[in-house]
């Protein structure tokens, strides 16, 4: 800031010796020395504000890019989870609606396979004599549990 060189402050000295005097310019020497001192600190404490209110600044301006950056992050979110789940709630509904038509199907065939049986109906016979050779060779298979040796 201020370029003193060493001939300069000789200059200042001996003129400062011979206007205040050799007994009390030790003492305005340390107390200019204290006043520089001050000087010193207060400028630097100025600047440290000055700082501070720097990187106060340059945070807020961060702050503000990562607010907006995470604000269109949760956008781009609900947009994908909206497509997303658009598909799944059509294949939740497709699935409902094949396992309803799978269960009447099954429903359908067991009705089919095991009709209800009345007391008062006799065994139907068999139509033709090789009808009834296969039914007469179906009843006398044995069993799974008679297979392993539990015959009776």
């Amino acid at each position: 800031m201020f370029d003193v060189s060493f001939t300069e402050l000789m200059l200042i000295g001996v003129v400062a010796l011979v206007v205040i005097g050799p007994e009390r310019l030790p003492k305005v020497a340390r107390t200019v020395g204290h006043l520089l001192g001050r000087a010193q600190r207060y400028v630097t404490d100025v600047k440290s504000d000055i700082q501070r209110e720097i990187d106060l600044d340059e945070m807020t301006k961060l702050k503000k890019q990562m607010d907006e950056a995470a604000s269109s992050l949760q956008a781009s979110m609900r947009e994908t989870s909206a497509s997303i789940q658009q598909p799944l709630d059509e294949a939740r509904k497709n699935l409902q609606e094949a396992s309803a038509s799978v269960e009447g199907l099954v429903d359908q065939a067991r009705r089919e396979v095991d009709p209800p049986k009345t007391p008062s109906a006799p065994p139907a016979e068999p139509a033709t004599e090789a009808a009834a050779i296969q039914h007469a060779a179906a009843d006398a298979e044995p069993t799974t549990t008679e297979q392993s040796g539990t015959r009776t």
